[in-house]
């Protein structure tokens, strides 16, 4: 399985992006766990993903509804792809970026690990 990644940068947080291809929600579910666990001293594993038209999940983990996961499938949707998680995960830096902020990195960090995938 290949995994695209991607980061961003912002007052000290740290943001990781992962995009990979899935064939079901059981799949995705496994990725976002093992995320979760390689990942344990983060403070937030946040996520999207999409499996046709009507299937979508996302999950802000602990960020402010709406400022996470929306903004990772946004970015999915924008290039139209199908079977795939994004997964960000924030390493805190110490300055509260705000809702805006927030939604800016996760949509950032997304879209850089969506580029690379293309790349693939």
């Amino acid at each position: 399985m290949s995994v695209a990644e991607g980061i961003y940068k912002d007052r000290g947080s740290k943001f990781l992006g992962f995009a990979e291809p899935i064939n079901d929600e059981d799949e995705a579910k496994a990725r976002v766990a093992w995320y979760k666990k390689k990942y344990h001293d983060a403070r937030h594993v946040c996520y999207a993903y999409r499996l046709g038209a009507n299937l979508w999940r996302t999950k802000d983990d602990g960020e402010p509804h709406g400022t996470a996961g929306a903004p990772i499938l946004r970015s999915i949707d924008a290039r139209g792809f199908d079977n795939i998680l994004v997964v960000v995960v924030r390493y805190f830096g110490g300055t509260l970026l705000g809702t805006g902020g927030l939604m800016v990195a996760y949509r950032e960090a997304s879209k850089a690990a969506l580029d690379n995938y293309v790349k693939e």
